[in-house]
């Protein structure tokens, strides 16, 4: 972070730095060109130095097989003269190309010219005395004084071509070394350049690596103390999810209890009341008679809504029959006022008595919500202990919702998270558009919930 801010502050960075590398970049390119040069030059050298040596290799043969062919008259001498007369012309002609645009050089390779062809057509001259039959004649002009000057000429200037190679030589394997030294500077260069730069680099890292670390041991204790607080929310909402829903149990059971008592004995007594009057009207009043019984029918619907209505605030079955019964008393209420087919597979479970009240409203919230919502014509009750829970299920096969959308029956299924949650179970909510709906409600045993 802070190189990038020191780069942006500074206009004369990224200049310098793009400067550095053309001119490394020129360095590496110029040595490389002129090392390339350098050894093309040193090729070509080498090449002369072989024609030189060709030539004067040529030269010696043809002299060579002269002076056997005059001592002795046998062809096979012929041979190698031949051979040398004949590289003599290419040789020179490779000679004056590498040479040509060298004048003083150019020069010597004139002189040598005339004197080859000189001695050329001396040995040539020689050759057909002796083919002629002049062998005293050949001999002696194989022996001229003339011959061997030219001779001699002919290898000096070779020589002199030969230490002007070997000057060549020398210079363009200097001038190699100098390329390869000036190379070896600016790689050198260029290598302290990037050591430093990765040192710096390193060093700004290893602060860039330190700060972000505290930064992250900072998040983390963060991170750390939000969890605690979350689950300290947490635990409080759940505490008081339980305290409400106790305490909603608490006023349901109190207020079936004062219906219980004080409007179910109302009730009875204006029934008893209406018995006695019925009595001692019988066969006085008709039209009383009829009254009177319709108003003890009154009173027996009004009785049968009072059960029905404490049932509901607190199933007393579950307390008398357990929970087997009351949830079969519960589907077939609900088959007979739905209309619906309610299919029930129930076993007996271990459950705390607050548990069982929880699967009791749960189902009774899942089946209000299918008379309301479903448009089903068929449910499933489902209750059974699997890996040491007890699982209860309702299934229907109405028109199902998307899950992930709110709708109206959002509040009652929060509502039963809330109240399995609180007992320590879990809830799951499976359904689909047009696939029907399944709930399926797991709470641990009471022997597991007792430890």
């Amino acid at each position: 972070m802070g190189v990038i801010s020191f780069i942006k502050r500074s206009p004369f960075v990224f200049p310098l730095a793009c400067a550095a590398a053309v001119t490394m970049l020129v360095i590496s390119e110029g040595s490389y060109w002129e090392s390339v040069e350098s050894l093309d030059e040193l090729g070509v050298l080498a090449q002369a130095r072989t024609d030189i040596r060709d030539l004067q290799i040529a030269l010696l043969d043809a002299e060579t097989g002269q002076l056997g062919y005059l001592l002795t008259g046998r062809g096979e001498y012929l041979t190698p003269y031949d051979r040398g007369i004949a590289s003599i012309d290419p040789t020179l002609r490779k000679l004056d190309a590498y040479y040509g645009s060298d004048p003083q050089v150019a020069e010597l390779l004139a002189q040598m010219r005339a004197k080859i062809d000189a001695n050329r057509i001396e040995l040539a001259d020689s050759i057909r005395l002796r083919d002629a039959g002049q062998a005293d004649a050949a001999a002696v002009m194989a022996a001229a004084e003339a011959g061997r000057r030219r001779t001699d000429a002919v290898h000096a200037l070779g020589a002199d071509l030969l230490a002007r190679q070997s000057g060549k030589v020398v210079e363009s394997r200097a001038d190699l070394y100098r390329t390869l030294k000036r190379n070896r500077i600016g790689v050198a260069l260029l290598s302290a350049l990037g050591l430093v730069a990765i040192y710096f680099f390193l060093r700004q890292n290893l602060a860039l690596g330190r700060h972000q670390l505290a930064l992250k041991r900072v998040v983390q204790a963060d991170h750390d103390r939000l969890e605690i607080v979350v689950a300290e929310r947490t635990a409080q909402l759940t505490e008081l999810a339980k305290h409400f829903q106790t305490a909603r149990e608490d006023e349901r059971q109190r207020l079936a209890r004062d219906l219980h008592d004080e409007l179910g004995a109302l009730l009875t007594s204006a029934k008893l009341d209406a018995a006695r009057i019925k009595s001692r009207l019988a066969g006085t009043a008709p039209e009383a008679l009829e009254r009177l019984a319709d108003l003890v029918g009154k009173l027996d619907t009004g009785i049968a809504l009072g059960r029905r209505i404490i049932e509901d605030l607190r199933p007393s079955t579950l307390a008398h029959l357990g929970l087997v019964a009351t949830l079969e008393i519960q589907a077939r209420e609900f088959a007979e006022r739905s209309g619906l087919e309610v299919h029930c597979a129930l076993a007996p479970v271990s459950l705390t008595p607050v548990a069982e009240l929880v699967v009791y409203r749960v189902v009774q919230e899942a089946i209000t919500n299918i008379s309301k919502y479903a448009e089903a014509s068929q449910v499933w009750l489902g209750l059974t202990e699997q890996d040491g829970e007890v699982e209860v299920t309702v299934r229907d096969n109405g028109v199902g919702f998307d899950t992930h959308a709110r709708t109206s029956s959002a509040y009652g299924l929060l509502g039963m998270h809330f109240r399995v949650q609180a007992e320590g179970g879990t809830v799951a909510v499976v359904s689909a558009p047009g696939a029907g709906t399944s709930i399926c409600v797991r709470l641990p045993l009471a022997k597991a919930s007792a430890a």
